[in-house]
């Protein structure tokens, strides 16, 4: 897909790509994927890194789960990005979260020996039930890594990310490897 064999970076919902368009700037030497649901983001995101000359960086318009299922090989991926994933707040919504045990077997198998998951959300009680699944999945909690794209005060340097800190939300990180 790339044409090489640098390491493979995915973020799962991509927004307007500020953070993939940054990160593939910055890293020529990695590739990157951008998964993204809803169409007008995952257009704007696309056309934003084709703009920037992004090479190195594809996207696609599918749901995160799935994708991982059916097209991502077995310990490929050296981190795995999930940036202010929709919490789905009402509690007849909660199955949609992204962040549950079926994720945490496809992260598992996809992550490479020592690959990272990094997780962001401004939303406390989906954060609580982040941190129960990412625990209880057989990966080991690390510190949370600020990517270099994000700038002083910030973890990860998105629009959302951006957004939420000028209404004054808090933020909440954790980290994970597998071993």
């Amino acid at each position: 897909m790339y044409g090489n064999d640098h390491p493979v970076e995915i973020e799962i919902g991509i927004g307007k790509g500020t953070f993939l368009t940054e990160q593939a700037k910055a890293r020529p030497e990695t590739n990157f994927f951008g998964i993204e649901w809803a169409r007008w983001f995952w257009r704007y995101a696309s056309d934003r890194l084709r703009r920037n000359g992004c090479t190195n960086a594809r996207t696609a318009r599918v749901e995160a789960l799935f994708f991982l299922t059916e097209y991502v090989k077995d310990a490929s991926v050296f981190v795995l990005h999930v940036y202010f994933p929709d919490p789905w707040p009402k509690a007849r919504h909660h199955k949609r979260r992204l962040i549950q045990e079926p994720f945490m077997k496809q992260v598992a198998r996809v992550l490479v020996p020592g690959g990272r998951l990094q997780i962001v959300t401004d939303h406390q009680e989906y954060f609580e039930q982040i941190d129960q699944v990412v625990r209880a999945s057989p990966l080991q909690i690390v510190e949370y890594n600020k990517p270099g794209s994000a700038a002083e005060g910030e973890f990860v340097g998105t629009n959302f990310e951006r957004k939420y800190r000028r209404e004054g939300r808090p933020f909440y990180a954790i980290a994970a490897v597998k071993s």
